[in-house]
């Protein structure tokens, strides 16, 4: 009874010390977390590529190669992209800024009579208050001057931390480094590590690298399609800062539901507005192709069925997101609701007669 006891004290002892040295180790990491993800998350795009080196050289200088690819692939066009987006950005600000393109919606909105019309069911319905063009268009000129800075601002901080985002990038490139070669095990480590059964812990990995498959491969590569497309067809119609549309279009094609048509729909109408009724449909009819194209054709062959979310999940994980951790919240909110919703499934399967002992275990 009394070796029982001691054993016990000891146990609880170490777990003290072995909460203890969690805590400072994740303090030592915490600057580097970001990092640290994007490397995991690039190793599972990559991995592919690192084998297909592999069956021709030996693993370290494959993964040199790999690493080498993905600067070419990701840094360089990323400088590229922020000098551009810059530019278009600051000037939608100043645009937004000036009431120039809220003043010129209003002189077009002004001759439909719309307004006006509207005003009268509100008198027939009782409602003396009446609205005018400026409360509503005020919102969008808001919101332009918020969009613009917004993006401004974040490319200004890249150019202005050049050295920063290069030493930042190279951290990143070593975890891709050493990942690809010992990554096999640090996943072993981490299975040995976990409390939970092997399954369990392969439950949750396989989890994890489904959804960042889906988040980064398909709506990536499918908000990369989209934003591009969109841009070109902003340019092709003479519309201002195709290249910054084009980047919005890319992110909100992230946002199951709602996607490009945050943009695309209400240009159309403004194209319409301007009596340019054929180039407004075809922008409505290249939004609902496009979108359908992605959503039904492109991201199955892509990502198969391997993730299953429900679409109104993924949209408030990728907004929720990025109102907590910014830009990144694109990959850490699917990646969270993923971790959720996996050990949900494991505490049902596994856990729950032990908590209600009256419930069977779902299967």
């Amino acid at each position: 009874m009394e070796q029982n006891i001691s054993q016990r004290a000891v146990f609880v002892f170490f777990l003290v010390l072995f909460c203890i040295a969690i805590g400072l180790a994740g303090k030592l990491i915490a600057p580097f977390f970001s990092i640290i993800i994007l490397g995991i998350v690039s190793t599972g795009i990559f991995n592919p590529i690192f084998h297909f080196f592999q069956k021709k050289m030996n693993p370290q200088f494959a993964s040199v190669f790999t690493c080498v690819l993905i600067f070419f692939v990701v840094f360089i066009p990323v400088v590229f992209f922020v000098g551009v987006l810059s530019k278009e950005a600051f000037n939608l600000y100043v645009m937004a800024k000036d009431a120039v393109f809220s003043n010129q919606l209003k002189d077009l909105l002004e001759n439909t009579k719309a307004l006006e019309r509207f005003n009268e069911l509100l008198i027939r319905a009782g409602i003396e208050k009446t609205v005018t063009w400026d409360e509503l268009i005020n919102p969008i000129s808001e919101l332009g001057k918020f969009v613009g800075f917004s993006l401004f601002e974040q490319a200004r901080f890249i150019t202005s931390n050049v050295f920063n985002i290069v030493l930042y990038f190279c951290l990143m490139l070593i975890v891709v480094f050493y990942l690809l070669l010992d990554g096999n095990k640090l996943i072993k480590y981490m299975y040995d590590l976990s409390p939970l059964s092997d399954e369990h812990d392969a439950q949750l990995f396989e989890k994890f690298k489904d959804m960042a498959g889906a988040v980064l491969i398909g709506n990536g590569l499918g908000g990369l399609i989209q934003g591009v497309a969109g841009g070109v067809v902003f340019m092709g119609l003479g519309l201002n800062s195709p290249f910054l549309w084009g980047v919005i279009m890319g992110f909100l094609a992230f946002l199951p539901i709602v996607g490009i048509g945050i943009v695309l729909i209400p240009t159309a109408a403004i194209l319409m507005l301007k009596t340019r009724v054929a180039a407004g449909v075809f922008v409505l009819v290249f939004y609902a192709l496009l979108s359908w194209g992605i959503e039904y054709i492109f991201k199955p062959k892509v990502v198969g069925d391997r993730v299953s979310m429900h679409p109104l999940i993924v949209f408030f994980a990728i907004i929720g997101g990025l109102k907590t951790y910014g830009l990144l919240g694109i990959i850490y909110g699917p990646l969270i609701a993923t971790g959720f919703l996996t050990l949900a499934d494991i505490y049902f399967s596994s856990f729950q007669f032990m908590v209600e002992p009256g419930k069977t275990i779902k299967e």
